[in-house]
């Protein structure tokens, strides 16, 4: 995958592309995912992309997932130097609660949060949203589509393959579906009364939440890349806004967003700056 990225880029599309990359989950040596925001590990990592990449500058560079033992000034202080030294251009967060935003703006901009936000992963509108839209946060929402479930429904099931993650998760275990498929239905039925597929209308949805919000539905086929293009040109009344989103309030949607202890922002949460000690 790095060396046709870098071909790509080394082949005159560096200019023409802002380039947006993530560092702070690594494999462990027993094989567990381990989430690292160390001093060490962030410029590793930073340079490691650059010589993988072959490039200078990363545009925008992310903390995946929060490193809940090292304290996010110490985090953000390291990519702070990287930015000083013109090795990023940027700093994003992913999956980070209010405080630990706003504790990180506090050492230096944080240019945007990427948190998961469609119509049935609201959670983030309470406190996250509002946070990043006080400081002036660029929002990126991945997973617009609920992970293909408001694209296709239950069908997306039949089509898994082996080791997807999806197959885990709690809103697609059979309790749950039952209960979840009602929402993918009514998105369906409105969808059909405006004349455009229902991954659109969940994606317009998404785009109607202000011009500081871009979504970032993932896909591999052409077709369905247009289609989320065309959503731009699908129009929500405030009324229709409404209407979608009593279709999955907070206690309509059955079933966390992820199993077991995977980090979002709900713990994501540091240690006070002083507790830190460099060893």
């Amino acid at each position: 995958m790095f060396g046709n990225l870098r071909q790509a880029l080394n082949g005159g599309v560096r200019e023409k592309v802002e380039l947006a990359t993530k560092f702070g989950i690594r494999i462990s040596d027993d094989g567990k995912f381990e989430n690292r925001g160390d001093p060490s590990y962030v410029r590793a990592a930073c340079e490691g992309s650059l010589k993988r990449l072959d490039i200078d500058c990363i545009d925008l560079y992310y903390q995946h997932r929060i490193d809940t033992r090292v304290p996010i000034e110490i985090t953000i202080g390291e990519l702070k130097k990287l930015v000083e030294e013109g090795k990023i251009k940027y700093i994003g967060l992913s999956e980070a609660s209010a405080s630990t935003i706003r504790r990180a703006h506090a050492v230096h901009s944080i240019s945007a949060v990427q948190l998961e936000w469609s119509l049935w992963s609201r959670d983030v509108e309470e406190e996250v949203v509002p946070t990043c839209r006080e400081l002036g946060i660029g929002i990126v929402a991945y997973n617009p589509l609920g992970r293909g479930f408001l694209s296709s429904g239950t069908k997306l099931l039949e089509n898994l393959s082996e080791g997807d993650l999806r197959q885990n998760l709690p809103r697609f275990q059979p309790e749950n579906l039952k209960k979840n498929k009602t929402i993918f239905e009514r998105v369906n039925e409105m969808a059909a009364k405006k004349g455009c597929p229902p991954s659109q209308l969940a994606l317009a949805w998404v785009h109607h939440q202000g011009n500081d919000v871009c979504p970032i539905p993932g896909t591999t086929k052409v077709d369905n890349f247009n289609q989320n293009i065309a959503a731009l040109s699908v129009k929500l009344a405030p009324q229709e806004m409404a209407e979608l989103e009593s279709f999955a309030a907070a206690d309509t949607v059955k079933g966390d967003r992820y199993a077991g202890d995977l980090s979002t922002w709900k713990n994501s949460d540091t240690p006070p700056l002083s507790s830190w000690k460099d060893v």
